[in-house]
């Protein structure tokens, strides 16, 4: 389990939008025991403040944990804030609970195998659709759009930027080829983007052992739904990433969204782990 979300890791890198503030402890030796990123909003912002912490392995049982969160609290202020717990262990309860939280979003990461019976996609694209990969500095826009109103209601992914796919391009695992959009028309001469399965592939030592695959955006343009695309770009991905030689995927899942989680299972993905956002109102 990663200590700490692929955006929270970004924003350590690059930076993040206005608001964003980085929170690091450190041990008596001067060496770091703690670090935390929260997210506060650009100025005149009424959102809930958004957290994540991690704690050094050998700086765990300490209270280290603690003096993070109570940072974070007095950050936020008057806001209420949320915390990501990676991995939803009985330590991370046990605190969020003491200090008064609840949970407010569950994150279910699904994993199956992947075989050669995945190399040959069993569902068909719609007779006037065809599949092309991404073209970094040309379908950026047109995906972007389309991503917006497949994850309208979403709280992260809907509003995701031109900057946030850049930061993912110049990421090492970024591949074009296994980033596939579904076109209705010539995409070079007014065709429409009707949706895309963007796969990942994470490194050895990232998600296991061996490289894993990722569903990592999977998305429909609401106008297109209806059509079995979904389905459809499902397969294509997974036979991309077997193709790759990968012997598993993974995807991460809202867990009260029944019916994405009934999709997942019927198509062989069991729960692998848990994350979970704790909220607290002072």
């Amino acid at each position: 389990m990663r200590p700490l979300s692929e955006e929270a890791e970004l924003r350590l890198q690059h930076g993040g939008p206005p608001g964003g503030r980085d929170v690091l402890l450190l041990d008596d030796g001067g060496a770091p025991a703690g670090y935390a990123r929260l997210e506060l909003g650009g100025p005149g912002s009424d959102d809930d403040a958004e957290a994540e912490l991690v704690v050094a392995p050998a700086a765990r049982g300490r209270g280290t944990g603690d003096a993070l969160l109570t940072r974070l609290e007095e950050l936020a202020g008057d806001r209420p804030l949320r915390v990501w717990a990676h991995g939803d262990l009985p330590p991370a309860t046990a605190l969020a609970t003491a200090r008064g939280y609840t949970r407010a979003r569950v994150l279910l990461q699904m994993r199956r195998p992947l075989t050669d019976d995945d190399l040959e996609p069993g569902t068909a694209l719609p007779p006037d659709v065809h599949v092309a990969a991404y073209r970094p500095g040309r379908d950026g826009p047109a995906w972007l759009r389309v991503n917006a109103r497949a994850f309208a209601t979403h709280p992260e992914q809907g509003s995701w930027t031109p900057e946030d796919l850049r930061l993912r391009e110049a990421e090492p695992w970024f591949d074009p080829a296994g980033f596939l959009l579904a076109w209705r028309g010539d995409r070079d001469a007014g065709g429409t983007l009707l949706g895309s399965h963007w796969t990942k592939v994470h490194p050895p030592g990232d998600a296991g052992p061996d490289p894993v695959g990722e569903v990592y955006v999977l998305g429909v343009d609401p106008d297109a739904q209806g059509l079995g695309l979904g389905r459809a770009l499902t397969d294509l991905g997974l036979a991309h990433l077997r193709g790759r030689g990968l012997d598993q995927v993974l995807l991460y899942v809202e867990e009260d969204n029944t019916a994405a989680v009934r999709l997942y299972e019927g198509r062989g993905f069991a729960r692998y782990a848990v994350d979970v956002s704790w909220r607290r109102v002072p």
